[in-house]
């Protein structure tokens, strides 16, 4: 799936090298990366903010980092260029894109519904297999960054549901999972967009079930978590 361009907005500048939000736990967000084509691959990438830590200057917050799994796009992009836009946003269309399809900018790295954007440089520090799958994890440094939008904070029930349901279908037929609750999960998640989501995270709940094996589609050409 190809996404309009966008031109980052006006907006508050954040500082160099500095994150624009307070990271805590596992932020999930969109990353854009570079790829060969001269187009930007958006992926959902979550953030694993660690605990602080001391050194000899006092405590100092450990590295952000985040892992992805597989020969995706994403990974491939950062050993070629080294760097990506980290991108956040709650559109619930744009997460299940980036989580489950292949979904490119044509010409700009940011998109539209980015609330704020980091531009950070990553060097992968740990790989590995899990279950016949290959990991690699990556630390990510801010080099500049930019506030779009200002929102009042809410929770929503559905785009939780959203996010959960991408987990569950990236899954489907992934050596160490069983297919049978994953669909359970899913069926849970669909049914709580029923009850509490809106309309955008209705149709996204309906693009994760094209997206993927759901339904037993092949879902070979979609971008893992």
């Amino acid at each position: 799936m190809t996404g309009g361009p966008s031109t980052p907005v006006d907006g508050a500048s954040g500082e160099d090298g500095a994150w624009p939000v307070a990271l805590e736990g596992v932020t999930e967000t969109v990353v854009t990366t570079l790829g060969p084509n001269d187009r930007w691959n958006a992926a959902a990438l979550g953030l694993f903010a660690g605990d602080d830590g001391d050194d000899e200057d006092g405590r100092k917050p450990n590295p952000i980092t985040a892992t992805t799994w597989g020969n995706t796009r994403t990974r491939r992009n950062f050993h070629r260029t080294g760097e990506g836009y980290v991108q956040f946003t709650v559109d619930p269309l744009d997460f299940v894109d980036a989580a489950l399809s292949i979904f490119e900018l044509d010409e700009h790295a940011i998109l539209e519904s980015a609330a704020a954007w980091v531009r950070v440089s990553v060097e992968s520090v740990d790989s590995g297999t899990e279950n016949g799958t290959e990991w690699e994890r990556w630390e990510l440094t801010p080099l500049e960054s930019r506030v779009l939008e200002r929102r009042v904070p809410t929770i929503s029930r559905g785009f939780g549901a959203v996010v959960d349901a991408t987990v569950a279908a990236s899954r489907l037929g992934v050596a160490g999972y069983d297919d049978e609750t994953l669909l359970e999960r899913l069926e849970y998640c669909e049914s709580v967009v029923e009850r509490a989501g809106s309309r955008r995270e209705r149709e996204a709940i309906e693009r994760v079930r094209a997206y993927s094996a759901w339904d037993g589609q092949d879902s070979s050409e979609n971008e893992s978590l």
